[in-house]
């Protein structure tokens, strides 16, 4: 059970602030409720609290979580570059990784596509995955971190900096 002032993960939405617990009836059924708003949008959610796990509502990762998945960024081995697999594929397989709310699933989404970026152009879907993937990663260790999210970013960039200055290069 999730408390008041608690930050929690809402996949795909990133981090939010449990303002509150809420019984409410729906079709004749009494169910209790998390209210949940998003900091980065100020979206409010209401989270069943008995489906609250299965909808992949969590907290966010403790700071040696955080500073594992912060390094693992900078971990290449094992990317072997673009292997010029569809694109559908791998967006529906991106889409879900970002959709399963686990950290390492969507910092492993934002390597893959700033890697990818470096030996082709991304597509307009690709560079709003990398966006969005982006947004959740570096938000989520901001706050796991207790750093600044805008410094998480200028850190994230500066480790595919190779990457970047590649892909200007290109166009």
């Amino acid at each position: 059970m999730f408390k008041v002032d608690e930050l929690v993960v809402y996949p795909s939405q990133g981090v939010g602030r449990v303002e509150r617990v809420e019984s409410q009836e729906i079709g004749g059924v009494k169910a209790d409720f998390y209210i949940v708003r998003i900091l980065s949008n100020n979206v409010t959610l209401m989270v069943p609290v008995a489906n609250a796990v299965n909808v992949g509502l969590r907290s966010v990762c403790p700071a040696d979580v955080g500073q594992q998945i912060f390094e693992s960024l900078n971990d290449r081995t094992g990317f072997t570059g673009y292997t010029g697999q569809n694109w559908n594929r791998r967006y529906r397989e991106y889409s879900e990784k970002l959709k399963s709310g686990d950290l390492a699933d969507v910092a492993y989404v934002l390597k893959e596509l700033f890697l990818i970026g470096k030996d082709k152009e991304l597509s307009f879907g690709e560079r709003r995955l990398l966006e969005q993937a982006m947004g959740l990663v570096s938000m989520e260790l901001a706050y796991s971190l207790g750093r600044d999210q805008e410094a998480i970013k200028d850190d994230i960039n500066e480790m595919f900096a190779d990457v970047i200055a590649a892909q200007e290069k290109n166009d």
